[in-house]
């Protein structure tokens, strides 16, 4: 046991980046919690299920009342979850009692900030919290600017600006890969045009 927590605390910090990308007090509390006490199912370690595992019993006929052992799985679905702090979907293996944990939590970010670390008894799970972590506490250091109303106004201008040269741009390009003649050159012909009528 005590060699299988250590192999799960190397894997966890080659995952995370190293001991110096750990947020402070993490590893201690990690230390405190890998150690594995209980038997997780492998593919457990490779998705978020929430304490849900193999459940064991048995099948009882309706005649008779033989038994005989059966097994049932955890519901597992593959999920697309948005993260905030990431700023990306994460692809993860999630139990149906997992995602409603999540969203009771509010999103997958607030779900493994809020989850103390001896109730993430997977590999991932462990993972992606201290990931986050340490996301956060980045986060806390960095200074937040406001622009003022004016300053936000003119941002809206440049980039309505920048959409409609990128629209022209556009345009400009659909009538050379048509064969057509630029619409500055058809604007200039009928300027002629114009003028030729009233010399005329």
């Amino acid at each position: 046991m005590a060699f299988r927590s250590r192999e799960m605390m190397k894997k966890i910090l080659n995952k995370v980046g190293g001991e110096q990308k750990l947020a402070p007090g993490v590893k201690e509390e990690l230390k405190k919690f890998v150690p594995d006490r209980k038997i997780v199912m492998g593919r457990a370690h490779r998705g978020l299920y929430a304490g849900k595992h193999i459940q064991f019993g048995n099948r009882v006929s309706e005649d008779g009342g033989n038994k005989t052992r059966r097994s049932w799985k955890p519901n597992v679905q593959g999920k697309r979850l948005f993260s905030y702090i990431l700023d990306r979907h994460i692809r993860v293996k999630v139990t149906t009692h997992a995602l409603r944990c999540i969203d009771k939590a509010g999103g997958i970010d607030e779900y493994l900030l809020k989850t103390p670390y001896h109730k993430m008894d997977t590999e991932m799970g462990i993972q992606w919290k201290t990931k986050i972590e340490k996301m956060y506490s980045d986060l806390r250091e960095m200074e937040v600017v406001f622009f003022t109303p004016e300053s936000e106004e003119k941002i809206e201008q440049e980039f309505s600006q920048l959409k409609l040269e990128k629209k022209a741009f556009r345009r400009e390009a659909r009538r050379r890969m048509h064969g057509l003649p630029p619409k500055q050159d058809l604007i200039k012909d009928g300027a002629e045009a114009g003028e030729d009528k009233e010399e005329t």
